[in-house]
């Protein structure tokens, strides 16, 4: 194991075993790749609510406070994602609910791209139709957690999921395909 990704997943394994003087420095290594994360799911959302830098602080306060069972870099990147779409549902509830009807978060459903008001979809919506699709398809609603929310390309989505990139595009195909018509329900 050599380069920069050994290098995080040996400090993620000494934060993980109790090594307080390995979380700064992990901090310090993985803050530009979780900001670019969350710019790119925010990236011509129309989100009002919460800025970048915003929602990896409080996904990596959340990241944090869990019980560190990533086995390496990329399944860490899967975990933010995951907390990164908790954020970013919460926030949205928030702001739903609030007096002067808020207004709910908007995510694209094309992972980097950015796409016209009309083209997005309410947030608080895809939230409860992954919900669903979990229910029915645990894998593939984590293939889509990935790909929407942490921005994972589908090696690295591959590598986490201990499957090729084939079967990785085969569920992205059908996540999509069945979320949107969850969505239309």
């Amino acid at each position: 194991m050599a380069g920069p990704d050994a290098a995080i997943t040996e400090m993620l394994n000494a934060w993980r075993s109790g090594d307080a003087a390995a979380q700064p420095r992990l901090a310090d290594a993985l803050y530009a790749e979780l900001r670019g994360m969350a710019l790119r799911r925010l990236a011509g959302s129309g989100q009002g609510g919460i800025d970048p830098t915003e929602l990896v602080h409080e996904a990596y306060l959340r990241l944090c406070e869990g019980a560190g069972d990533w086995r390496n870099r990329a399944h860490f990147y899967a975990l933010a994602a995951l907390h990164m779409r908790n954020v970013l549902v919460d926030d949205a509830r928030e702001r739903a609910t609030a007096k002067r009807g808020g207004g709910a978060a908007f995510v694209t459903l094309r992972a980097g791209e950015r796409q016209p008001a009309d083209a997005q979809v309410d947030l608080l919506r895809v939230d409860e139709a992954l919900h669903v699709l979990a229910a029915e398809d645990p894998r593939t609603a984590r293939l889509l957690e990935m790909t929407y929310f942490g921005g994972m390309d589908r090696a690295e989505i591959a590598f986490v999921e201990s499957v090729s990139v084939p079967t990785v595009d085969r569920g992205l195909r059908y996540g999509r395909a069945r979320l949107k018509t969850l969505l239309e329900e």
